[in-house]
């Protein structure tokens, strides 16, 4: 059999009950773990926390841990604040309004906001929590995501093992929202929030600490799904979360793409011409009604169309800016864009439909 050592110090320190340790139960870690008994003792021998008693017994304390724990290395060297820059080109549209009033009321009130990709969810809270002077931590999710990301863990820092606040414990501490971006991508991992989303805390059972929320600590997700997964398979990766998870969001927000007129003004504020803004929303949103029409399999985006102002600032160019940006799709889609542009900047009436 081949051994790896692939198991970490916090594994380590999670594994093993605190007061004597023997070989035996060296033995079951290694055996757990797929590791040779000897990578394991080697690296006990190496870490503060074990004290070694004589051949094959150590002894672990809950004080060594918390020491750990309280280790000026597990703080930062200088203090930051994660209140969010203003955006002077921010156009307040949507769920904004509904946004600034939970988190200005700095009451605990986790929020649930869903909407296709790249209209403007994850953008509205960063400028509800400038415009507050709130501070905003954000946690992009993935499938891998795990407590340990969340929560914090056991880092090594200079020779010694130290005890790290996850983002969680941050937002909890210092009464920051905290911003689940893209939680639908989570595996049944984020369960480790189910307590924190009942406002209670959480218990930091690797150092034996309890953590209250702060007066102001919030939660805020975001998600291009309700939790459900995609059944038309545009979300590839976003899973079905658990429905009591879901329950503990009280208020869930429908994210739609902004209004023409707030469009319009969303590009002018990217230094856009105003008829080139003008017809790019023209034609966004006849993309946008074929395909809620089931038409067509692609859309246009809020955020597709700021890149394109960005893309034509560089090139100076309005197809070649366009072109640039809808590369991505597929070849028919991509030439059936750039025609309805066309049409659009000619000032041709435009119905676009699937037999197109």
């Amino acid at each position: 059999m081949t051994f790896k050592a692939i198991f970490t110090t916090d594994d380590l320190l999670s594994f093993f009950e605190t007061g004597d340790i023997d070989t035996n139960q060296v033995k079951s870690f290694a055996d757990k773990h797929g590791v040779q008994i000897q990578s394991v003792t080697k690296r006990m021998n190496k870490l503060p926390q074990f004290q070694k008693l004589g051949r094959g017994r150590w002894n672990l304390t809950a004080q060594e841990i918390h020491k750990a724990y309280e280790a000026p290395s597990a703080q930062p060297a200088v203090e930051v604040s994660y209140v969010p820059d203003k955006d002077s080109s921010f156009v307040q549209f949507g769920n904004f309004n509904s946004l600034k009033k939970i988190i200005s009321s700095r009451l605990f009130y986790p929020a649930f906001i869903t909407g296709l990709s790249g209209n403007g969810k994850t953008l509205s809270v960063e400028q509800a929590c400038a415009s507050l002077n709130r501070e905003l931590i954000r946690v992009n999710i993935t499938i891998e995501t795990d407590e340990d990301d969340l929560i914090g863990g056991f880092r090594l820092n200079d020779g010694s093992t130290v005890w790290h606040n996850g983002p969680v414990i941050e937002a909890l501490e210092r009464g920051a929202v905290l911003l689940l971006d893209e939680i639908d991508l989570a595996s049944n991992k984020i369960l480790c929030l189910q307590s924190i989303l009942e406002g209670k805390g959480v218990f930091l059972k690797k150092i034996g600490r309890f953590v209250k929320p702060a007066e102001g600590f919030t939660i805020i997700a975001t998600a291009n799904t309700k939790g459900k997964g995609s059944e038309d398979g545009r979300f590839i990766g976003t899973n079905v979360l658990n429905e009591a998870f879901l329950e503990r969001f009280p208020i869930t927000f429908e994210q739609d793409y902004p209004a023409q007129a707030t469009e319009t003004k969303i590009l002018l504020n990217q230094g856009c011409q105003k008829e080139f803004a003008e017809n790019l929303v023209r034609w966004a949103s006849v993309i946008r009604k074929t395909f809620f029409d089931g038409g067509v399999d692609e859309v246009i985006t809020t955020r597709r169309l700021v890149h394109i102002v960005q893309a034509f600032n560089i090139f100076n160019d309005k197809m070649t800016a366009i072109t640039h940006c809808v590369n991505r799709f597929d070849d028919d889609t991509k030439q059936s864009f750039l025609d309805l542009y066309t049409k659009v900047d000619a000032g041709e009436d435009t119905e676009y439909n699937e037999g197109e």
